[in-house]
C-alpha cells in the first residue's frame, strides 16, 4: 500500500478472512483455557502422567503431538492451544519452558503429510490434482526426519 504496488481494494480482497478469524478464535480459546484454569489442570495432569520422565523425552512427545494435530487443524490453532499449556508444564517441572515452547512452535509448523493441515497444502492439492496419498508419501518421511532432528536439537539449543 505504501509503495503503490497494490491499491486498498486489492489488499482487502487478498485477506484470508477464514484464517484470520480462526486465529482470533483460537487465541481467544487459548486465553480462556488460561484464565479459566483449564490449562493449569491439563498441565498438572501432564506433569503427573510424565512424572520422572526425562524432560527431553517430553520435548519429543510435545513436538510429536503438535505435529500430529497440525495435520488435522490449523498450525495457528495448535500453537495457540498448546503454548499456554506447555509454559505451565515447564514451570510445574521447574525447568525453563522455552524448549517446550520451541517444540510446539516447530511441531505445529510441520504440516507436510496431509493437504488439510495448512492452507498452502490445500491450494496445491486442488490446483495440482494431487491425491491425499501423494502428500503422505512425500510428507510423512519429512515429518519423521524433522521430529528426530528437533528432538535432538531443541534441548541443545535451549538447554533445560
Amino acid at each position: 500500500l505504501l509503495t503503490g504496488c497494490i491499491d486498498p481494494s486489492e489488499a482487502y480482497q487478498s485477506v484470508e478472512w477464514k484464517v484470520l478469524f480462526l486465529i482470533i478464535g483460537m487465541l481467544g480459546l487459548g486465553q480462556a483455557l488460561q484464565y479459566s484454569g483449564v490449562a493449569d489442570l491439563l498441565a498438572i495432569k501432564v506433569v503427573e502422567t510424565t512424572h520422572g520422565m526425562d524432560p527431553r523425552i517430553l520435548i519429543s512427545l510435545l513436538y510429536l503431538l503438535s505435529a500430529i494435530l497440525t495435520e488435522m487443524v490449523s498450525n495457528n490453532a495448535v500453537a495457540a492451544l498448546l503454548t499456554p499449556l506447555v509454559i505451565i508444564v515447564g514451570i510445574q517441572l521447574g525447568v525453563d519452558p522455552k524448549p517446550f515452547i520451541a517444540a510446539v512452535m516447530f511441531g505445529s509448523s510441520a504440516s507436510f503429510a496431509t493437504p488439510i493441515g495448512y492452507q498452502t497444502n490445500t491450494f496445491v492439492y486442488g490446483a495440482g490434482g494431487y491425491k491425499f496419498g501423494d502428500f503422505f508419501r512425500a510428507g510423512f518421511p519429512l515429518a519423521v526426519i524433522l521430529w528426530i532432528v528437533a528432538s535432538i536439537l531443541i534441548p541443545v539449543i535451549w538447554p533445560l
